[in-house]
C-alpha cells in the first residue's frame, strides 16, 4: 500500500488527523527574522528548522510538513535562490524525513506548497501555464525525495491553486492532495470568491482534501466549513487556522487565540467534515499539543454530522453576515458596549484624529464612531476616516451615514466603496439639513428615509442584491443601526418608526444624550415590552457637559435635550471644576444604566478626548 492510500485509509474511518502548527512563527520565536528565506534554512541552519519538527512531534502531530513553503523559483528569486528549487525542497524532505524517523513514530510527511508569490493573468503577467510549470518543478522535487502526502495551502486565487492541483496529480495521480485556500475578513478571498465557489472549485480539479487554512481564527473557519460542507456534502476537509487576528503591540506581531481555545475546536472541525486539524499562523506546538489531545480522546463512532454549531462552543452569528462585524459579536456575547464619537477633520490632515482615536482605543473604547458633516458642515468623508482608524489604529469603527443629500445611486455606491474598506458597521440616520450650516443652499434632497436605507442594507445588500433586484457579486455584512430618542415628546410616534426600523432589520440603536438615568430607565423597559418580538440593543447617548454655560446651551438650544434641575445646580455650583463635575456626572449615568442598556454612545464635547478617556476609566475601574 503507498504511502497516500496509507493516509486517505487512516482519515477514511477514524479520528482526524493532526498536523503541525506553524513553521514561521516558532522560527522567529527561536531567533530567525521575518526577512530572511525561511526556506533557505533547511540548507543554511537545517538544526534550527529539525528542532521544530521535533517539538511537533512531541505535541503529538500525526502529520509533519515541509519547511518549503515558498520554496518556488519565484520567492526563492527575491533572495537570490532560484536556481536552488530542486536543493532546498531535497533537503526541506531529507530534513524532516530523518526527524520523523528519530522519534520512531508512525509520522506521515507532507511536503508544503504554497503560492508562487506573483500575480497570474488576467492580474498579473505570469501566465498558467507558466504557473503550472513552476508548480510542477516544486512537486517534482518533493516527490524525488519521498512525500507520503501534499499539503498545497494559503492560496488566495482559484485558478492559482487549480494549476498546483493539475501539476501534482500530472506527476502523481495517485498521491493524496490537500488544497487549502484562506479567507478574508468577510469569509471571502482577496478575489472575492465565495467559500461554495472555493470548495467545489477545488473538488472538480481532483484534490482529495478541500482545505481552509490561515484566514481569522477557529471561529471564522468553522462558520467557513459549515458553508464548504453544505456545497460539497461528500467532501473531506481540512481546517488550520491561525491563532486569531494578528494584533500589533509593542512593534511585535502577536495572536490572541490560546491552546484550549484551540482544542475546544478540534471536535467541532471533525463534526463538520474534517479529517485534518491542525495550525497556520501564530499557532505552536502548545496549540498542537491541545487540539491532539482531544483528537486522541475523540470516538470515530459517535461522529454527529449536524449543521448546528456544538452546544460546547455555541456562538451565535446571523445568518446575513453580521458576524463580520466585531461590535456584533460584542452584542450578541452580552458585553456593556462602549462607543465615542469623533468628528472628521475640516482639512487634510488626519495627525489629531489618529492620535485622539489612539488614546481612546487604549482606554478601551470597543467601537469609534466617526460622524458624516455634523452640524451640515464641510468635513473629511468619514468612511475615508473610518478607514485610517481602522488600518492605523486597529479597533473597529462605525460610520454614520446619512440619507439626506444622497441619490440611491450615491447611496448604494457610497456603501460598496465602505464594504471594500473593510468598514461593516453603518449608523443610519436622516442627517443635518443643509439650512443650519455652512452652504444652506447646497441640494438636500433624499430617495431614501432612514428605514428605507437600513431595509435597502440589510435585505438587500447583505442579501447579494442592489436596489432594483440585481447581483452586486457576494453579499455585504453589515451590522446597521438607527437613531432612537428616549426623551421624545411623542413617544407614540417615536414608537411607531422605531418599530418600522426593526422591521427593517436594524441591529443596534444610538440615542441622544440622557441626562435623567431613571427616565431614561423606564423609557427603556417601556420600549422592550412594546417591541417583546425583536432583540433591542440600544446605546444610550452620555455627552459630558463643559460648564454651566455648556449645560444651558443644550437644555435651552438642543432640540431633545432636556437637563434635570439638580443637573443644572451641579454644574452651577462647580465654577471653573466644570469640566470634572460633567465627568462624574457622566460616570454616574453610565453606571446607573449598566443594567438596562447595552452600551453607551459617548459624544465627548470641543474634542476633549482626554475626558472621555477618563470616563472610560473611570467606568471600567468601578467594574
Amino acid at each position: 500500500m503507498s504511502s497516500s492510500s496509507h493516509f486517505l485509509n487512516l482519515i477514511e474511518k477514524g479520528r482526524p488527523l493532526v498536523s503541525d502548527g506553524a513553521m514561521g512563527t516558532v522560527l522567529h520565536q527561536r531567533g530567525t527574522r521575518f526577512d530572511d528565506c525561511f526556506d533557505g534554512l533547511n540548507l543554511q541552519n537545517p538544526d534550527v528548522v529539525g528542532e521544530v519538527h521535533k517539538a511537533y512531534i512531541e505535541a503529538g502531530t500525526d502529520i509533519i510538513q515541509t519547511n518549503t513553503f515558498g520554496a518556488n523559483r519565484y520567492k526563492l528569486a527575491r533572495y537570490g535562490l532560484e536556481d536552488q528549487v530542486a536543493a532546498i525542497n531535497v533537503a526541506g524532505v531529507n530534513l524532516a524525513r530523518s526527524i520523523i524517523t528519530a522519534s520512531k513514530k508512525p509520522i506521515l510527511l507532507a511536503g508544503d506548497v504554497g503560492p508562487l508569490g506573483v500575480r497570474l493573468a488576467p492580474f498579473g503577467r505570469v501566465q498558467l501555464d507558466e504557473a503550472r510549470e513552476a508548480f510542477r518543478e516544486q512537486i517534482s522535487a518533493l516527490l524525488s525525495a519521498g512525500i507520503d502526502l501534499l499539503i498545497i495551502e494559503t492560496f488566495t486565487d482559484i485558478y492559482e491553486i487549480n494549476e498546483a492541483i493539475l501539476a501534482a496529480k500530472e506527476l502523481a495521480p495517485e498521491l493524496a492532495v490537500i488544497a487549502s485556500m484562506t479567507f478574508t475578513r468577510d469569509d471571502r478571498t482577496l478575489l472575492g470568491d465565495t467559500p461554495e465557489k472555493v470548495a467545489q472549485k477545488i473538488s472538480s480539479a481532483g484534490a482529495d482534501l478541500i482545505g481552509i487554512n490561515c484566514s481569522g481564527g477557529p471561529l471564522q473557519l468553522l462558520r467557513i466549513l459549515k458553508q464548504m460542507k453544505k456545497a460539497v456534502p461528500h467532501g473531506w476537509f481540512s481546517v488550520m487556522p491561525n491563532a486569531g487576528w494578528p494584533e500589533q503591540q509593542d512593534g511585535r506581531i502577536m495572536y490572541p487565540a490560546g491552546p484550549e481555545y484551540f482544542g475546544d475546536y478540534a471536535q467541532a472541525f471533525w463534526q463538520f467534515g474534517a479529517k485534518v486539524v491542525g495550525g497556520c499562523c501564530g499557532t505552536t506546538p502548545q496549540h498542537i499539543e491541545a487540539m491532539a489531545r482531544v483528537v486522541q480522546n475523540m470516538d470515530p463512532q459517535e461522529l454527529i454530522m449536524s449543521f448546528e454549531t456544538p452546544e460546547a462552543i455555541r456562538v451565535q452569528v446571523d445568518e446575513d453576515g453580521a458576524q463580520c462585524s466585531e461590535l456584533a459579536q460584542k452584542m450578541e456575547a452580552g458585553k456593556f458596549v462602549i462607543a465615542v464619537e469623533m468628528d472628521p477633520p475640516r482639512g487634510l490632515s488626519t495627525k489629531k484624529l489618529l492620535a485622539g482615536a489612539s488614546l481612546l482605543a487604549d482606554s478601551g473604547a470597543d467601537v469609534i464612531n466617526v460622524a458624516d458633516s455634523p452640524m451640515a458642515r464641510m468635513r473629511m468623508s468619514p468612511w475615508a476616516v473610518c478607514s485610517l482608524i481602522q488600518q492605523h489604529i486597529g479597533v473597529e469603527t462605525v460610520l454614520h451615514f446619512p440619507t439626506r443629500g444622497r441619490n440611491l445611486l450615491r447611496v448604494q455606491g457610497d456603501l460598496l466603496a465602505a464594504h471594500a474598506l473593510g468598514i461593516h458597521n453603518v449608523f443610519v440616520v436622516m442627517g443635518d439639513p443643509t439650512s443650519i450650516g455652512e452652504y444652506p443652499d447646497a441640494m438636500d434632497n433624499y430617495d431614501l428615509v432612514p428605514s428605507g436605507l437600513i431595509k435597502l442594507i440589510k435585505q438587500s445588500f447583505n442579501a447579494g442584491l442592489d436596489h432594483a433586484g440585481s447581483e452586486i457579486g457576494q453579499p455585504t455584512c453589515f451590522y446597521a443601526g438607527g437613531a432612537l430618542n428616549l426623551g421624545s415628546p411623542n413617544m407614540d410616534t417615536e414608537l411607531k418608526n422605531l418599530h418600522r426600523k426593526l422591521k427593517s432589520g436594524a441591529d443596534f440603536f444610538l440615542t441622544q444624550p440622557v441626562y435623567d438615568a431613571e427616565a431614561a430607565i423606564r423609557t427603556i423597559s417601556w420600549l422592550q415590552e412594546q417591541c417583546s418580538g425583536y432583540q433591542l440593543n440600544i446605546l444610550v447617548g452620555i455627552l459630558p457637559l463643559a460648564s454651566d454655560r455648556h449645560a444651558a446651551f443644550l437644555h435651552n438650544e438642543v432640540p431633545g435635550i432636556v437637563i434635570p434641575e439638580d443637573i443644572m445646580l451641579r454644574m452651577q455650583s462647580a465654577g471653573k471644576a466644570g469640566a470634572k463635575e460633567g465627568i462624574k456626572i457622566a460616570v454616574e449615568l453610565i453606571n446607573a444604566l449598566k443594567n438596562s442598556a447595552q452600551g453607551i454612545y459617548l459624544m465627548p464635547a470641543f474634542n476633549r478626548f482626554d475626558y472621555a478617556a477618563e470616563i472610560i476609566d473611570a467606568v471600567k475601574t468601578e467594574n
